[in-house]
């Protein structure tokens, strides 16, 4: 766009923060700056007239200090009819309004949703009035649409080659280098035809592949570190969530959109012992309700989130050593964000149990909750505290993570992490003995 560019938000958020891939952003083309930090897009590639579509913004402060955010009620768009005169229509703010306070490295969204006008056709180039951006959209009332559902045929030329030259790329090869991308990268794409917009969207495996991914997140840290008492030994957890219902677009919080299914595994391994042997694991399945801010107050600094449902834990083996846990459990969880974008939550793991098979008097060590303190700033410091008190005896399980690459480590992913244990019960296997107490220091992959 001409003239005045103001700042956008930077390339590498952009990829952690929105789904970056051709396809999707098609409906958001050029993405500027509306102001500091603030990019648009649409929700869809294709909409007749009549319906309904919704603009999306994202604002990001990079700035030094706390922003605040006043997401207007009401956007005007600018269409084009056949003859090209412009033809002006409201989006308005979807939920209520307020002034948003977004701490430094944060970002907060809203959406306005607008009514395609019967005079667009074709193609439309959507202007937000007063904002240097352009929303793509095809407004042609057909299933997918003229321009999103066609593919292209015809070769593919490099516009960088010299007048005349006549110059088409004949392979993939050649494709891989005029467009930076590897060779079938572009799915159904070849040398002389490319794939519709909409074919992303299609049920393909990739689609398919992008689905899973989308409902695939973690759930509890991931980590894998070592200790030195009484021999060297190694202490690992695994965890996973999967979304059991996909929403049709990412503001749904209906009941069921929040059912999800996890499972987390937490081994203790004797690297020091002969042969090496693992000294217990747990496994721990669970199906739940999770809603992180199933409440936030206006400026958005206090939340109030909930888990519940219900969880098995065993060690997976049988006879003596066999042990298991049924449980009905509920967590709320309060959180509070400070100015420097740091955040501080609580939330006790409230626990019935139902069966305690191989461990009948487990609540005397771990009790009916697990209280949890967590501190954490963005791409900065984490600290977390877990404590559990049954009957005269109980454990405290203390957490430090902090990136690998602040360390002067160059680009290495991860987290430098350090754990401290001491108690009853570090494994469940030993859920009623006290172990010596246990400093580890490792890996941390997701905190």
């Amino acid at each position: 766009m001409p003239g005045h560019r103001r700042k956008i938000v930077p390339a590498a958020w952009r990829r952690v923060l929105w789904p970056l891939g051709a396809l999707a952003w098609l409906a958001a083309v050029p993405m500027q700056a509306a102001q500091a930090g603030v990019t648009f897009r649409l929700d869809r590639l294709q909409a007749g007239p009549g319906e309904t579509v919704r603009v999306e913004a994202m604002f990001f402060n990079d700035g030094t200090a706390m922003a605040t955010w006043d997401a207007p009620s009401e956007l005007i768009l600018q269409w084009r009819d056949g003859a090209g005169h412009v033809v002006r229509t409201p989006a308005r703010l979807d939920g209520d309004q307020a002034a948003l306070q977004v701490p430094v490295g944060q970002f907060s969204r809203a959406s306005w949703s607008a009514v395609v006008p019967a005079e667009a056709q074709g193609l439309q180039a959507i202007a937000i009035e007063g904002e240097p951006v352009l929303l793509a959209l095809d407004t042609t009332p057909a299933e997918k649409g003229t321009i999103v559902g066609t593919r292209a045929v015809g070769p593919i030329v490099d516009p960088a080659a010299p007048a005349g030259s006549g110059l088409r790329v004949p392979d993939q090869s050649v494709l891989a280098g005029v467009s930076g991308l590897a060779a079938g990268q572009a799915s159904g794409s070849t040398a002389t035809e490319g794939p519709a917009p909409a074919e992303a969207l299609a049920s393909d495996d990739s689609a398919i592949l992008s689905r899973f991914r989308s409902a695939l997140s973690p759930y509890e840290p991931v980590y894998f570190s070592l200790g030195l008492r009484p021999d060297l030994n190694a202490r690992f957890q695994i965890s996973l969530k999967f979304r059991l219902f996909q929403p049709d677009n990412a503001q749904e919080s209906g009941f069921f959109n929040n059912l999800y299914l996890g499972y987390t595994q937490t081994s203790l391994w004797d690297l020091g012992g002969e042969s090496a042997p693992f000294r217990d694991s747990s496994y721990r399945p669970a199906v739940f309700w999770l809603s992180e801010r199933a409440w936030e107050s206006a400026d958005r600094r206090k939340a109030l989130g909930l888990e519940s449902g219900f969880e098995h834990e065993s060690n997976g083996r049988e006879g003596d050593t066999s042990r298991a846990i049924n449980s009905l459990y509920a967590r709320p969880m309060l959180s509070y964000r400070f100015d420097d974008g740091s955040t501080v939550s609580f939330g006790p793991k409230i626990k019935y149990y139902l069966s305690r098979e191989g461990n009948p008097d487990i609540a005397d060590y771990r009790g009916h909750v697990d209280y949890q303190v967590r501190w954490a700033k963005p791409d900065g410091l984490m600290l977390s505290a877990l404590a559990r008190k049954g009957y005269e005896k109980g454990s405290v399980q203390l957490d430090m993570a902090y990136p690998l690459r602040k360390l002067g480590l160059g680009n290495l992913n991860g987290f430098l992490h350090v754990q401290y244990f001491n108690g009853y019960g570090e494994t469940l296997l030993d859920y009623n003995r006290r172990a010596r107490s246990q400093l580890r220091i490792g890996l941390m992959i997701v905190r």
